[in-house]
């Protein structure tokens, strides 16, 4: 009887198939398509920026967690859907995005891409009776372990880390015409795979819209709505325009507007709510972080995402299943 572990060799197609979906899975999309068009995004932005190295980091990121999935035998189907390869993925886009472009930082990408695959594993099943999952937490932790570790190791040199402060500088000035505001906003979604390209934005709703437009609505409103509270409340000029307030929110936004919970006006309200949250927990975050020169990454997303889903509310007849990751698109 055959189980759901792998026993042989993946075919090419399968092996592309799964990073493809990979790439999607970070957006819970489960769509090849989406994921084909998630990578164009990002290398269009990352050449776009003069950050070629970003985008190639992403793709050996994929490739490798995916392929380590494969190797320690972890189970087919997550393997089938791209559950290996999206964190991965991450930790290929941050690595070059924040440390000097050397072999041993190319090699310590390659070892941090591999280890999220059993992290993820183990997240998970610490989780297991909350009934959600680590999300793209396995990310977080392991990259925040390595760009702390790159500060004592001169081989990966921190060379475009912030410097530890104790105090935020905080810019007021902001240009507010429509144009730029419609930048900010699709910068939000790209900043996503941490990619400052309002080009890359367009990419990536036309990725969500291939696979959901459900996804796409949610994104689109997600971003929108954060960049609107931020501005409210005045954050960092320099942070609103890079769209560094977005991506978290567009993750929270997928998360509960269309992938935990049946889209509803009560799941709307719900996932609009979360997406409030995700922002001020992303400007706490980064107040905590910045004694430490740290990113937040998408800690925020999974803070926010595991608060409202911890409740366990039903907003439909059906109990909604938190600890399995978005499969409905595996097919494609």
């Amino acid at each position: 009887m055959i189980n759901d572990h792998v026993i042989k060799s993946p075919g090419i197609t399968e092996y592309i198939r799964a990073i493809l979906r990979g790439s999607g899975q970070v957006m819970f999309q489960g769509s090849a398509w989406t994921g084909l068009l998630f990578l164009c995004g990002i290398f269009w932005g990352a050449y776009q920026e003069g950050q070629a190295a970003v985008a190639w980091g992403a793709l050996v990121g994929v490739v490798v967690s995916t392929l380590a999935g494969y190797v320690l035998h972890q189970p087919r189907n997550d393997g089938a859907e791209g559950l290996w390869g999206f964190n991965g993925i991450l930790v290929g886009c941050a690595f070059p995005t924040f440390l000097g472009n050397t072999l041993l930082m190319w090699l310590a990408l390659i070892f941090c891409s591999i280890l999220t695959v059993w992290v993820r594993t183990g997240f998970n099943n610490v989780m297991v009776p909350w009934k959600t999952n680590s999300f793209t937490f396995p990310f977080v932790f392991m990259t925040w372990i390595f760009l702390y570790a790159a500060r004592m190791l001169q081989g990966m040199p921190p060379e475009y880390m912030s410097a530890p402060e104790l105090t935020a500088h905080l810019s007021s000035s902001l240009d507010v015409s429509f144009g730029s505001l419609v930048v900010y906003w699709l910068k939000g979604i790209a900043q996503v795979f941490l990619i400052n390209s309002w080009v890359t934005g367009v990419f990536f709703l036309a990725a969500l819209f291939v696979s959901s437009r459900w996804a796409a609505l949610w994104a689109a409103i997600g971003s929108a709505l954060s960049l609107a509270i931020v501005l409210l409340y005045q954050g960092p000029g320099s942070d609103i325009a890079n769209g560094l307030y977005g991506f978290s929110p567009v993750l929270t936004a997928i998360a509960l507007g269309c992938t935990f919970y049946k889209p509803n006006w009560r799941s709307a309200i719900w996932a609009l709510l979360g997406i409030v949250a995700t922002v001020f927990i992303q400007a706490g975050m980064n107040a905590m972080m910045l004694p430490f020169g740290m990113p937040t990454f998408t800690a925020p997303f999974c803070l926010a995402t595991w608060l409202f889903l911890l409740p366990l509310y039903k907003f439909d007849n059906k109990e909604p299943d938190h600890s399995q990751w978005h499969k409905k698109a595996a097919n494609k």
